[in-house]
């Protein structure tokens, strides 16, 4: 793939445009993502877009931004990191800039209140989208290490009420010695 002017101005506009329309959360931009730059432009495959969710989401500060520079940083290095930035906090820059100036005005209007009502039910929609692909993009792999730990990491969040940092560390811990044990397997297989 050419990295010219026309491939960094593309890759701006796309994740202009996915961070202008996407509302509700950095959850929302993931399937709007993968659907742009693993479906449309096939310039990441779907394991990728997982590992760089993943990343994102463990990752400090917002999933969107995080996802975006992983992209960018993945497609062209420094530069394509930093296209992807700016495309990235340009339009809720604006937006809640444009916001601001006028809040008290949309924050006792009704009919902007019955907006961001509808919204949150079809953002809760599509988080829910995203994690039954992330769960099935799992389930595909068909290590039943990262299944069980799919599903540990779920009862202890959501039914445990264990803290999300101490959970996302020990699944990165339980990965890593997951990948250790396949690396020695692999090596064993090759000696023989």
């Amino acid at each position: 793939m050419e990295r010219n002017a026309a491939f960094y101005r593309k890759l701006f506009f796309s994740t202009f445009c996915l961070s202008a329309f996407t509302v509700g959360g950095g959850f929302v931009i993931v399937p709007l993502m993968k659907k742009k730059f693993v479906d449309e432009l096939g310039w990441i495959d779907e394991n990728e877009m997982l590992d760089i969710t993943a990343i994102a989401q463990s990752s400090p500060g917002a999933i969107a931004v995080n996802a975006s520079i992983l992209i960018g940083y993945r497609l062209a290095g420094l530069l394509g990191a930093l296209v992807t930035i700016l495309g990235t906090i340009l339009p809720p820059l604006i937006l809640l800039s444009i916001i601001s100036v006028f809040y008290e005005a949309f924050r006792d209007n009704i009919y902007f209140s019955a907006l961001m009502t509808g919204m949150r039910a079809g953002v809760a929609a599509v988080i829910v989208d995203v994690v039954m692909k992330m769960s099935i993009g799992v389930a595909k792999g068909k290590d039943p290490v990262s299944i069980i730990t799919m599903i540990a990491a779920f009862i202890c969040a959501y039914f445990l009420k264990i803290n999300v940092i101490l959970i996302i560390l020990v699944c990165g811990v339980v990965g890593y010695l997951n990948y250790l044990r396949h690396l020695k397997n692999e090596k064993g297989r090759a000696a023989k």
